[in-house]
């Protein structure tokens, strides 16, 4: 019940929100220390933060997406990308019957390319969809949180993620954490070969480094960050 919304149709009347506010998660490995829902996990804290902080309406997460990058580790479950921006689609057709034709996508998963197309796409015509966090807005999270590594050094399971998870959901973090960290900065291939042929635990990065005060750092560096991309689709 964590990630999922408790406000009431009433709630909602009440709130005339603008702007909607969609996490897209995955259901992966995250190694041995951090569990499948991970990234939808994560997700849903920034969705809820930006969601309370600007008091936009907050939708269900998105539990299974693009992960085809894991599919050789156990428990990995895949949607196609077609599949994923057909659901996108349908959700935004169906917001705009409730006069919200404002949304915000926000990516827990970075296997989900796919996202930056639906969002380039929909914003032909006019500013209407927000894809977040971006590269810059991880950045200057890390940088505020006072992480060790960069995006590139902790793709997956290290730092960032177990750092938030510290900080949200401490009894979703397997005590392993402390030694799960491999390094493998070198991937030209991951897309043909995959995260194994990487990383045999499904790790890459240092979840040693995490700490629970920089999950929470993290998300106040991209709350502050929001509020420029909010202004983009619904100037306040």
């Amino acid at each position: 019940m964590d990630v999922l919304t408790t406000a009431t149709s009433a709630d909602e009347a009440a709130r005339k929100a603008r702007v909607a506010v969609l996490p897209v998660g995955s259901f992966e490995q995250h190694g041995e220390h951090l569990p499948l829902t991970t990234d939808t996990v994560i997700a849903c804290l920034i969705a809820q933060r930006i969601a309370e902080d600007y008091d936009l309406f907050l939708l269900p997460p998105i539990t299974v997406s693009c992960s085809h990058e894991h599919d050789s580790f156990p428990g990995t479950v895949s949607v196609s990308a077609t599949t994923l921006v057909a659901m996108i689609e349908d959700i935004r057709v169906s917001l705009r019957r409730s006069d919200i034709t404002k949304l915000v996508l926000v990516n827990g998963h970075g296997g989900n390319y796919v996202l930056s197309n639906i969002t380039q796409q929909a914003n032909t015509d006019e500013r209407c969809v927000v894809l977040f966090p971006g590269g810059g807005d991880m950045n200057r999270a890390r940088e505020h949180a006072g992480a060790v590594t960069s995006s590139h050094e902790d793709m997956h399971a290290g730092e960032l993620e177990t750092s938030l998870l510290l900080h949200a959901h401490p009894h979703l973090v397997g005590e392993s954490y402390y030694r799960a960290d491999h390094q493998a900065d070198d991937r030209p291939h991951l897309l043909t070969l995959g995260v194994e042929h990487y990383s045999p635990s499904g790790v890459i990065g240092r979840p040693s480094e995490a700490t629970a005060a920089k999950g929470r750092a993290i998300l106040d560096s991209l709350s502050t960050s929001f509020f420029e991309h909010l202004t983009l689709i619904d100037p306040r």
